[in-house]
């Protein structure tokens, strides 16, 4: 008994780009709400995608895909904005082609990734976990974040 409670478990929403996946800590997800109408915001950065107003409030969304340097969203059915919330920056909208599933890794079959200066993404990324067959990139939410309120004062 002892084993299992020295253990410590992390659940995480998986969302696919493209064929990769995508782990996202859950307790930073607020929300998951069905593509709509984004606001353009002039002058920001081409992966700043505007806002929506969610029951009053205005939330910023960014695009996923065009952060990673991937092809651009095509919005389809399963298309979804993930409402996530940090608690210093507030609320703020993801872009994801699907929402999976939810998950729950063991912290310790969670590999750490070795950064290479070359891979902008690799500063997104926590680690790698594994779950069944598949692997899941864990997304940096805060350095996701505190990019994002850089390039907005830039």
């Amino acid at each position: 008994m002892d084993e299992v409670s020295s253990k410590e478990l992390k659940q995480y929403i998986v969302v696919k780009l493209g064929s990769e996946q995508y782990g996202i800590d859950i307790q930073y997800v607020d929300n998951i709400v069905r593509m709509q109408k984004i606001t353009r915001v002039p002058k920001a950065q081409d992966y700043f995608k505007g806002v929506i107003n969610l029951r009053g409030e205005i939330i910023p969304v960014m695009s996923l895909r065009l952060k990673f340097e991937l092809e651009a969203d095509e919005y389809a059915s399963k298309t979804r904005i993930l409402i996530l919330k940090v608690e210093q920056q507030g609320a703020f909208g993801l872009i994801v082609d699907e929402v999976r599933e939810v998950v729950t890794l063991d912290t310790e079959l969670i590999e750490k990734v070795t950064y290479d200066p070359n891979d902008e993404r690799m500063m997104y990324l926590l680690g790698i976990g594994k779950h069944n067959d598949s692997l899941i990139s864990l997304l940096n939410i805060q350095s996701l974040i505190t990019e994002k309120e850089k390039d907005k004062e830039a």
